[in-house]
């Protein structure tokens, strides 16, 4: 009776133990992230401090900007959009205020894009492929938003870094503006040359509606490079400013 009793015991310890394990490495495969974009608008003026305008500008306008953004996603599609404004920001920076209009959605399982951006004085409905970006994945991670984190880095515009942070406990291929492409949901950004980071600040477990995933956007049909194009002609005589507004305007 005694090794039968032990036998029982030993049996529903192993059969807790299995349970657990299985229920630590359940993969999660939709949910709302919150992520906080911040900009360090004195950066690009740094260099020509000594410019009394430049000195000027620095006085009057905050050295940070953040807003909150949002990413609803399932496994098979994210919409990327803002979530809240913060009304005391000042931005100096073109393309540093948020359009509550701009939304990217990302189709995972058919590999396209369809991104409503306000530029200038247009409004373009961007629609092509995902980018087929290549990720250098290294073996440093870090915690964000209580997930381990692994580094990966990749280049847009030839030659402007972006250094990502994706957790593969959300294997959804996704992430903040028009990132994705890695083995599990990106959780933090930065792209130094734009003096810009994304970060999670938390996750909820919501399943978005087919409507939250499908919001109603508008504007002139390009392509990636349709839109490129235009801009790099309307830019073309602005030199590193005109080179910030393109990158600014393919993340």
């Amino acid at each position: 009776m005694q090794d039968f009793n032990m036998k029982t015991i030993t049996t529903l310890l192993f059969s807790l133990f299995v349970l657990t394990a299985s229920a630590q490495t359940q993969f999660i495969q939709y949910g709302r992230v919150e992520y906080e974009k911040k900009i360090n608008q004195h950066k690009p003026l740094e260099d020509d401090a000594d410019n009394v305008w430049n000195a000027e500008r620095m006085k009057a306008i905050p050295k940070f900007v953040t807003d909150i953004y949002e990413l609803k996603f399932n496994s098979s599609k994210s919409v990327y959009k803002l979530a809240k404004e913060n009304p005391d920001n000042r931005y100096m920076m073109w393309g540093s205020k948020p359009s509550e209009s701009d939304a990217i959605i990302t189709d995972l399982l058919a590999g396209a894009i369809s991104s409503q951006k306000d530029i200038f004085e247009n409004t373009y409905l961007l629609k092509d492929s995902v980018r087929n970006l290549e990720w250098k994945i290294s073996n440093e991670t870090r915690e964000i938003a209580g997930f381990e984190c692994r580094k990966a880095v990749t280049k847009i515009c030839d030659s402007v870094y972006v250094v990502a942070f994706y957790t593969d406990q959300i294997p959804v291929s996704a992430g903040p503006e028009s990132f994705s492409g890695l083995p599990g949901l990106i959780l933090g950004l930065a792209v130094p040359r734009l003096y810009t980071t994304w970060f999670a600040t938390k996750l909820e477990l919501i399943e978005p509606t087919a409507a939250q995933l499908n919001p109603a956007q508008k504007g002139k049909k390009v392509t990636r490079q349709q839109m490129l194009a235009e801009l790099n002609k309307g830019l073309k005589d602005w030199g590193k400013e005109g080179a910030r507004r393109i990158w600014i305007s393919q993340l």
